[in-house]
């Protein structure tokens, strides 16, 4: 089988939901398999719910409202007529989150978060494959609740690994188009969880584990995966292939190519993955597969804003040491501070943070009594795998280099405007 998954922009209307007919028309459907995410914005939306639900706001309907008057409008443009049984299983899903809003007991905001926001997900994919059976190509819907089964850490669940590969091998049927959710799964007791960051691809790749899959195609609004991203480099260009290896390093330093999660299960039975264009859905687009690293070898640039440089020495020129470090490192991890990069000498200790919850006026009280502390806010992190001498150029051109690491096949580059 083929495993395709379809992200939130290429559904977020209904001329998004015809051009996955049409992508389907030029790639074949047969022996394939859709995992879609919720349509456009509608997570974000959902989100709005659960807050005001929480909040106990008078807005509670009307952001509910919102998301079902959205999803109307793609109905209405998708189906010439409002008596289509698509429309009550619509209803019928609306009518379930309202049931949820009026009779959950539990205080729990990240149960409650996965038993809204997956709404979005059974939607899109409800109206994607009503209106598949109505172009005249032949569906299986799946509830993926039925399928992957995981643990109760909700909004970041582990697969059970063992008990979806049984679901999944014995109730997916070949031979015809199936279509299920992207992020979701369920507990023991049948609750919905969410699997965390970059959910639906992962679901993608727990399918193509369990079906021992040809390939997994991730359908994108871009010709594939560039050596940087086109807003910040002129000349980006597509890379052909990537070695799962290469991906996994390039995610690890923040480039939004695949998540390692996704790309772990392909890696384990050599599963290629490809990400390719929904706009012109023939190109070849690019393959992370076994093999080289690239193709063409070329520098990779990934670029991090708005990142916090800090510098700590120690106040009686003793020496930084391991305890020390240790002692750091739990209070990053204590104020939720993600750390980019790490530089340290006898003396002193620089790290590149992301300061995404903005605890670091909090963190910076209790460092200062042990610590002299320098920062430098809003500086840019870039890192370049497989640097040369005219990539480093590129990115230190008419900037102040704050820091610097380099290390084989990867440098960091620490920088500010001038």
């Amino acid at each position: 089988m083929r495993i395709f998954k379809f992200g939130g922009a290429s559904v977020k209307d209904a001329a998004g939901i015809k051009n996955v007919y049409e992508v389907l028309q030029k790639v074949g459907y047969e022996d394939v398999l859709l995992v879609v995410s919720a349509m456009g914005k509608t997570t974000n939306g959902l989100e709005i719910v659960i807050k005001n639900y929480f909040d106990k706001s008078a807005e509670l309907n009307s952001s509910v409202q919102e998301v079902k008057k959205y999803h109307n409008q793609i109905l209405m443009d998708l189906f010439e007529d409002d008596k289509n049984e698509v429309f009550a299983a619509i209803n019928t899903q609306f009518t379930d989150l309202e049931y949820f809003l009026a009779h959950n007991k539990s205080p729990n905001y990240n149960f409650v978060y996965d038993q809204i926001v997956s709404y979005g997900e059974l939607i899109s994919t409800t109206i994607l494959s009503h209106f598949m059976n109505f172009m005249g190509i032949k569906t299986q819907w799946l509830d993926v609740r039925n399928f992957i089964k995981t643990d109760a850490n909700y909004r970041d669940a582990e697969v059970d690994w063992e008990l979806t590969q049984k679901n999944i091998a014995k109730n997916v049927k070949r031979k015809i188009l199936n279509i299920t959710q992207g992020f979701l799964g369920s507990d023991e007791n049948n609750f919905t969880t969410t699997l965390g960051r970059e959910g639906s691809d992962y679901t993608a790749a727990i399918f193509a584990y369990c079906l021992n899959a040809e390939s997994v195609t991730i359908w994108k609004d871009v010709p594939g995966v560039m050596n940087a991203d086109p807003r910040y480099f002129e000349n980006a260009s597509l890379l052909n292939q990537i070695s799962y290896r290469e991906a996994i390093e390039l995610a690890f330093y923040g480039a939004t190519v695949i998540h390692p999660k996704t790309l772990q299960p392909l890696q384990k039975k050599e599963i290629p993955l490809y990400v390719k264009s929904f706009i012109n859905p023939l190109l070849k687009g690019t393959s992370v597969a076994k093999g080289v690293d690239l193709e063409p070898y070329l520098p990779c640039f990934i670029v991090k804003r708005n990142q916090l440089l800090i510098s700590l020495s120690s106040i009686d020129f003793s020496f930084i040491m391991e305890e020390n470090i240790s002692e750091i490192f739990a209070l990053f991890h204590r104020f939720k501070i993600k750390v980019n990069l790490i530089q340290n000498s006898a003396i002193s200790f620089s790290v590149c943070v992301e300061d995404k919850f903005d605890t670091f006026k909090a963190l910076n009280a209790i460092l200062s009594k042990k610590f002299k502390v320098e920062f430098n806010e809003n500086v840019t992190l870039y890192t370049i795998r497989h640097f040369d001498d005219k990539a480093t150029q590129t990115v230190e051109e008419n900037k102040i280099v704050l820091l610097k690491q380099v290390s084989r096949e990867t440098m960091q580059v620490v920088t500010k405007e001038v």
